[in-house]
């Protein structure tokens, strides 16, 4: 669909043959940038910004992270997770459903690897945790697939063994080729033509957004994300202006939010969910009978990516949160350190598997 009424100019980048089989043509899509600022708009926004955005719980003694502070909201919780279970008192039924397979792993960033804070540029993992992923990563496959730019995901992570997708799935290190050092050569960028656009877009956010107190903008390359948490709720009302007013000068770039963030991205049909279908595909992990794709995250942009193996019913979508959520998600995990938790299970079940496989090797020898 051609918003400006001129012919799109959005096309596929060059890449190598089999990979430009694998992926199809991008189109555009409706954009939900209102293109005339009023009362409603910004109601309709904050509404959203509340909803999306909870605030910090305090620590609950009993479960030694945050939790659900009260008895009500406790029960609350557990009720929510007859429908959507943890994953460590699943563990067993997850493994049985593995049998035979290879597992593939999505693992968001923020709020899944590492803990939720004020600041996003000190979102660091912990040292246990980089440990934990990397010791994963030898026995599966593991991608990295964050909102944030590519190059500051790696910079937090900082494992070569990954695969990473940033920009929400659009800025890909193409696996086959990711130990060569040529830039433009090893990367998927389906939104590439953006570029420049959003440069301007951070540039004017930089400028608008001056006046307001804790707020910070975020250029994340095929993504500017504008961060609220600490902005006092009276004046969101001035980022919400901010944002709009620099969307609706560009037709062609869309509004959405996460937690304690607004963000603007290019308006083409791509997203997380299909950042991870690209990664089955060029991993050769698309064989649903054999391949058992599990993702880990914690944001509505993951939400794409859980849609994705419930409708391909050829994997498990782990939503981490410690509260009751509408999710896509089959199974759930409270929070980072169940996140490790359900990671270190992998790892000795590998483990456990391979003693398995040799002792039985032995025994026929």
């Amino acid at each position: 669909m051609d918003i400006n009424n001129s012919s799109p100019v959005i096309t596929d980048i060059p890449y190598s043959a089999k990979l430009s089989a694998i992926v199809p043509k991008r189109k555009m899509i409706k954009s939900p940038v209102p293109t005339k600022f009023d009362e409603t708009i910004v109601n309709g926004w904050i509404e959203a910004m509340k909803c999306s955005s909870p605030p910090h719980k305090k620590k609950n003694v009993y479960f030694g992270h945050d939790h659900l502070p009260n008895n009500d909201a406790d029960c609350e919780f557990r009720l929510w997770q007859t429908k959507c279970p943890s994953a460590l008192t699943s563990f067993d039924k997850i493994m049985m459903h593995a049998k035979g397979r290879k597992i593939a792993l999505f693992l968001d960033y923020d709020g899944t690897l590492s803990q939720i804070v004020d600041d996003p540029d000190k979102a660091v993992m912990t040292k246990k945790m980089r440990a934990t992923v990397k010791d994963v990563s030898k026995y599966f496959p593991t991608a990295i697939v964050s909102g944030r730019s590519r190059d500051k995901v790696f910079e937090f992570v900082k494992l070569t063994e990954l695969y990473y997708a940033g920009s929400h799935g659009m800025d890909i290190m193409v696996p086959e080729m990711r130990s060569t050092n040529k830039q433009g050569d090893n990367l998927f960028q389906p939104a590439r033509e953006f570029l420049p656009m959003m440069d301007e877009v951070f540039r004017s956010l930089i400028k608008s957004t001056k006046g307001i107190k804790g707020s910070k903008v975020e250029n994340n390359k095929f993504c500017i994300s504008v961060h609220y948490r600490n902005v006092d709720e009276k004046d969101w009302n001035l980022v919400v202006q901010c944002v709009d007013n620099a969307a609706k000068a560009y037709p062609r770039l869309r509004v959405t939010h996460g937690r304690k963030v607004l963000e603007i991205r290019p308006l083409i049909d791509w997203d997380k969910g299909k950042a991870v279908e690209f990664l089955l595909e060029s991993l050769e992990l698309n064989n649903s009978e054999e391949v058992l794709p599990i993702y880990i995250g914690d944001d509505r942009t993951d939400e794409d990516a859980f849609k994705v193996l419930k409708k391909r019913n050829c994997g498990y979508g782990i939503l981490v949160s410690s509260m009751p959520k509408e999710t896509e998600a089959v199974f759930s995990l409270k929070d980072p350190s169940e996140v490790m938790a359900f990671l270190q299970l992998l790892i000795r079940y590998k483990k456990r598997q391979s003693l398995l496989l040799n002792g039985e090797k032995q025994t026929s020898a």
